[in-house]
């Protein structure tokens, strides 16, 4: 199978680095100083489960480059994925398939402003990992799960095939049930934490102790719930209560990435999370005065961050 990862970050590099250990043709889709690192030394991966190294059969920064690809996994940023499905849309062919693993809810139907619908799954992954350095990517939390579906929730003849070759990557791979009722309940608990942990800058056991801060993330999760419902998906009061004892679990000095990165001044996946929820909101005639203040708080902030990123 030829499989193309688009963005070797942390999400690209780990799923690429393991598949890149497999006799599969792989190719990396990079840029700047990972580009040159991994063309010159392959790609490092430090993991809590074992370090290893890898080298893919094709680096480069040219989509020109590459093989027609059966699988592309998407590994930017979820505001990059518009524009990265409009660069990979040449170079798919009638079979090909693209996987998102980006954070939201939103991502199939942001592909699709550039790809046909017939190419496009559901999927998202548990992982916390980051580049360390130019080549070396490290993953120091949690066991890697990559979930996936079709659109529609069919155990389809390509979504096994796509499966066995993560099992032999030694990928944890997941096929659910409801690909939509999955992906949002991961959004559930992030943007419940993420943009609050980004407004007030502090981890999560000093949001913790505050009640009133509590009562907001509590007013966050119901007004998701609330558009969830009125967008039919399958999302239940008792999700609420398991994200809160999973922040209640979490280690006291933890911080999620889009506050890390609203905090370092970088652009941020807020418009994928409480943006979302706020658009979503109005169209549905719903009032979500949690979001809406959380958004509207962080929002100037966010778009200097991404006029600073256009300068670049």
């Amino acid at each position: 199978m030829n499989i193309l990862i688009y963005g070797i970050g942390g999400i690209g590099g780990y799923f690429g680095g393991k598949l890149a250990l497999t006799d599969h043709h792989i190719t990396f889709i990079a840029r700047g100083k990972q580009l040159k690192a991994i063309e010159e030394n392959g790609l490092k991966v430090k993991s809590i489960l074992g370090d290893f190294h890898c080298t893919p059969n094709l680096v480069t920064n040219d989509l020109t480059q590459a093989p027609s690809p059966d699988l592309v996994i998407m590994g930017v940023k979820s505001w990059q994925l518009a524009q990265a499905a409009k660069q990979i849309a040449p170079i798919l062919s009638e079979n090909s398939l693209v996987l998102p693993l980006q954070n939201g809810v939103d991502n199939p139907t942001k592909l699709m402003e550039y790809i046909d619908q017939k190419h496009v799954l559901s999927g998202f992954c548990n992982l916390i990992s980051f580049i360390e350095s130019p080549g070396v990517v490290c993953h120091f939390a949690f066991n890697p799960t990559l979930t996936f579906g079709e659109l529609d929730n069919t155990n389809s003849k390509r979504i096994q095939e796509i499966d066995a070759v993560f099992k032999q990557a030694e990928i944890k791979s997941i096929i659910p049930k409801d690909i939509h009722r999955e992906l949002w309940k991961k959004f559930l608990f992030i943007t419940t934490i993420s943009a609050i942990g980004g407004l007030c800058r502090v981890p999560i056991g000093e949001l913790r102790e505050s009640s009133y801060i509590n009562n907001l993330m509590r007013g966050t999760a119901q007004e998701i719930l609330t558009v969830a419902k009125a967008k039919q998906v399958d999302l239940r009061a008792k999700d609420i209560e398991q994200v809160f004892q999973t922040i209640d679990a979490l280690d006291a000095l933890s911080t999620a990435s889009t506050q890390r990165d609203l905090m370092a001044g970088k652009p941020s996946e807020l418009e994928t999370f409480n943006g979302y929820i706020v658009k979503q909101a109005k169209e549905y005639g719903i009032s979500v005065p949690v979001n809406e203040m959380i958004y509207q708080c962080l929002l100037p902030m966010e778009r200097k961050a991404r006029n600073e990123h256009l300068k670049k």
